[in-house]
């Protein structure tokens, strides 16, 4: 039981974005995230989701089901009851980091160090060190995806969103405008088989480090037949723990995300058990404010590949927000998420 009644405010905010972002389903200018704040007389707890449409997801849907937790928070809900009260999802991932939020300032200790990843130092999130991330080219025509590539040539690492029809050109025109990055393609299902092998030996040319997501998710056991010499990621196979035995001799690596996952507690088991059966791991999210991503840090300790760029997107981020140097991810101030309360 929580040491004190606790209470569970929902709230929902659009943020704009710095530019209009293309996706698969038409242009983005904003985007709209959910928090739950879990608060008692003494401490409050916070937690961000956005709600993800490929999973029948929406704003309105994630707000009904966190509303609907409102009296089981109160009656003492934690986080351990939630991973079964709430299948996962977005709005999980909100209330799990919120719990995670609260616990720490409750025990006047560190998320990191409540989730054993490392001693701490001082008041900061566990002594997280700074990182790297990805910087993603949003997709476009092969001529825009290359001009922010040329803007952006001389970041370590470099993630192509593709859509399909035309995802060749696109690469090499990015190959050429940023010759020394590292790339990572994302799919996003949107390839056959067909055209997965048809584009593997330019694939290879152009020294793609990682393919995510090539083909669908309920078609991808055709990876289990194609020989590829470069290690494919999966992203929307790939959930929870449940998911893992059928990735087997298909994908060499998982992109764990708290919204996919339901929550930091799902995502750290998930990490240490895909690193138990061999896979690599690549902790990736959502467009969002820095609220949202800051638990993903520490599933990035356990990472290879971090792609956590979201609050670059944004024309404003909230007070206390990451701070990024070029594609470093510099150490967050405790006072955004997860630090103890110490104020």
């Amino acid at each position: 039981m929580a040491p004190h009644p606790q209470r569970l405010t929902v709230t929902r905010r659009a943020w704009p974005l710095a530019r209009p972002l293309a996706t698969a389903h038409g242009v983005q200018t904003m985007v709209e995230v959910v928090v739950a704040e879990i608060s008692d007389v003494e401490s409050r707890g916070r937690g961000e989701c956005v709600p993800l449409r490929r999973y029948g997801e929406s704003i309105d849907s994630v707000v009904a089901a966190l509303d609907a937790m409102k009296g089981a928070v109160f009656s003492g809900l934690t986080r351990d009851t939630l991973q079964h009260a709430l299948p996962p999802g977005a709005a999980r991932n909100a209330l799990d980091c919120a719990f995670w939020d609260i616990d720490a300032k409750r025990a006047y200790r560190s998320v990191a160090e409540l989730a054993r990843l490392g001693p701490g130092l001082g008041p900061r999130l566990g002594g997280v060190p700074p990182l790297m991330t990805t910087f993603t080219l949003a997709f476009d025509t092969p001529d825009k995806m290359a001009e922010e590539a040329a803007a952006n040539r001389t970041r370590p690492l470099l993630k192509l969103e593709f859509l399909g029809d035309g995802d060749v050109e696109r690469l090499r025109a990015v190959r050429q405008a940023a010759p020394a990055a590292r790339l990572i393609v994302d799919a996003n299902e949107s390839w056959s088989e067909s055209q997965l092998r048809e584009y593997m030996p330019m694939l290879v040319d152009c020294r793609v480090a990682l393919i995510e997501q090539p083909l669908p998710a309920g078609a991808d056991d055709a990876l289990a037949r194609l020989q590829h010499p470069i290690p494919l990621c999966a992203d929307e196979s790939c959930r929870t723990r449940a998911d893992l035995d059928r990735l087997v001799g298909k994908y060499e690596a998982i992109n764990i995300k708290l919204d996919k996952a339901g929550g930091l507690t799902e995502a750290l088991a998930l990490a240490a058990e895909a690193k138990r059966r061999g896979l690599r791991i690549m902790v990736g999210g959502a467009i969002s404010t820095s609220l949202g991503i800051a638990p993903a840090l520490l599933v990035a300790q356990l990472a290879e590949i971090v792609d956590l760029d979201g609050p670059l997107r944004l024309a404003l981020d909230r007070g206390a927000g990451l701070r990024y140097d070029g594609s470093t991810i510099l150490p967050p101030d405790p006072k955004l998420w997860g630090g103890p309360d110490l104020y």
